[in-house]
């Protein structure tokens, strides 16, 4: 158990019978009554957001998830199936379990699953990842990093900013918590 005023980003709780991540806290102390804390919180198995307000005495039981070392297979329709790296069991992810990680996965690519027992419920991705650059406005000579930035179609669909001389057919390295450029790859 855990007092909410210890929930802090990325931990896992179980509440009214459902697990959340904390993707948000914020403690507030008002001048005559006690504090509060007030979380954002995602549904692991649903991937809505809520947003709940708790007094500093209340307790949450804390969930661990077992790390799984997993590759990204194919996708299926609205499934995306993983094969465990020790097993070799494939594990079937909806995208609303996976949800912004969509933007980062290609094929082939090794990440961690989350497991709550023998269901598996999401996937951690690593701080960066090199994806190609499969559309973006043209470069011209004496662009630099400083001159500015313009927007590209990465692999996965995604449309991050990169610096003027970054071209369509370059691998870039992105930072999975933002979707930030970090450099050429």
């Amino acid at each position: 158990m855990i007092d909410a005023t210890e929930a802090r980003k990325g931990i896992t709780i179980e509440l009214d019978g459902q697990l959340y991540i904390i993707l948000d806290y914020q403690h507030i102390k008002i001048g005559r009554g006690s504090a509060q804390v007030k979380l954002r919180l995602r549904d692991i198995r649903a991937g809505h957001t809520i947003e709940r307000t708790f007094q500093a005495g209340d307790n949450f039981k804390r969930i661990r998830l077992e790390q799984r070392s997993a590759q990204y297979l194919y996708q299926d329709g609205d499934l995306y199936y993983f094969m465990d790296n020790e097993t070799f069991d494939q594990t079937p992810l909806t995208s609303k379990q996976l949800g912004d990680a969509l933007n980062y996965i290609r094929e082939g690519m090794t990440l961690m699953i989350s497991r709550h027992g023998e269901e598996a419920v999401g996937i951690e991705l690593p701080i960066t990842v090199e994806l190609t650059v499969t559309e973006t406005g043209p470069s011209f000579k004496g662009d630099t990093s400083q001159a500015g930035t313009k927007p590209a179609v990465l692999e996965t669909g995604i449309t991050i900013q990169v610096p003027y001389f970054v071209s369509t057919g370059d691998v870039v390295r992105v930072d999975t918590r933002d979707g930030s450029y970090l450099e050429r790859a």
